[in-house]
């Protein structure tokens, strides 16, 4: 299957980094190559970073007419500086992480991102890491399963579904994604139009790929990379992901901070940032009806402030 991904808020990101000539950016989730292509055709170099070898494979070949400005290098993208510091980079223009799971990812069965096709129940974005989603239900004890649903799901049945699980692995291991959707849908009940074993799906690929970590470690690295000017963007897609960088951003921009037992204000030492986006921005409907997957993507923006603010 060729490896394909529709970039989501192509025209925002581009309106809102400004690439030019003479500009360096960091894409820390080449996916595809689309963001990073975009950023090239407007005559940016860009330093792009996968966890995916797949990914890294099929977009390098993708923007080979650009190698002259492209760099792509493999990794998780929480470990950035020490991966880009080792090709001589000392800061960026502009950084982009957008943090959804590929077209790609999704379609192919044999990955397991998805309980509509049947697959191996793996969900690694990267293929060389140790465990899989199988691995977590088939050895987490019911406390830990309940704990993944509930935190990285919001799964409200996530006791019933755990206990299930616990239950059925004594006669047979699970190690499909078919096999853990049909045995969620027993204990949980459909919501509307989204299939039961949505959130439980979510829940375990953050597990797996230890998401809300590698974005909290990011997050905290990132601003000193970004020249002052620098703008900083992220794609979220599910609200778990956008607290943290809401959060995040809006305690970097604070130039002061306030608590009910200080007597006044004080200065926040960490304000580093000024935010650009004051709401999140949001796919329009034409995007939506062109690409269903952008229509839970919420991107939000800052910029480096001058080194003397």
């Amino acid at each position: 299957m060729p490896f394909y991904h529709a970039p989501v808020l192509l025209s925002e990101v581009i309106e809102l980094l400004q690439p030019a000539p003479g500009k360096l950016f960091f894409d820390g989730t080449l996916g595809g190559g689309g963001h990073s292509e975009a950023l090239l055709q407007h005559g940016a170099r860009v330093v792009a970073m996968d966890q995916d070898p797949n990914a890294l494979s099929h977009a390098t070949e993708r923007l080979k007419p650009f190698a002259a400005q492209f760099c792509a290098l493999r990794g998780n993208f929480r470990h950035f500086p020490q991966i880009v510091e080792e090709v001589g980079v000392s800061g960026f223009d502009g950084m982009l992480v957008d943090i959804g799971v590929s077209s790609h990812q999704l379609d192919e069965a044999s990955r397991g991102f998805s309980f509509m096709k049947d697959g191996p129940l793996d969900l690694r974005m990267d293929t060389d890491a140790p465990r899989t989603a199988a691995d977590i239900v088939n050895t987490a004890d019911e406390g830990e399963l309940i704990r993944i649903f509930r935190e990285y799901g919001e799964e409200q049945n996530a006791r019933r579904i755990a206990q299930t699980i616990v239950k059925t692995r004594v006669s047979r291991r699970i190690t499909t994604t078919l096999q853990l959707a049909e045995l969620v849908a027993t204990v949980s009940p459909k919501r509307g139009k989204r299939n039961p074993a949505t959130q439980v799906f979510q829940a375990l690929r953050i597990a797996v790929n230890d998401e809300l970590a590698a974005l909290h470690d990011f997050l905290a690295a990132a601003p000193r990379w970004l020249k002052p000017g620098g703008r900083l963007a992220v794609i979220s897609f599910h609200s778990l992901e956008d607290r943290i960088v809401k959060q995040t951003l809006a305690h970097l921009a604070a130039p002061f901070l306030d608590r009910p037992e200080w007597p006044e204000p004080r200065k926040n030492l960490d304000c580093v940032l000024k935010l650009i986006t004051r709401k999140p921005v949001q796919a329009t409907a034409q995007e939506t009806e062109l690409n269903p997957r952008a229509r839970s993507a919420v991107l939000r923006v800052a910029e480096r402030l001058p080194a003397s603010a």
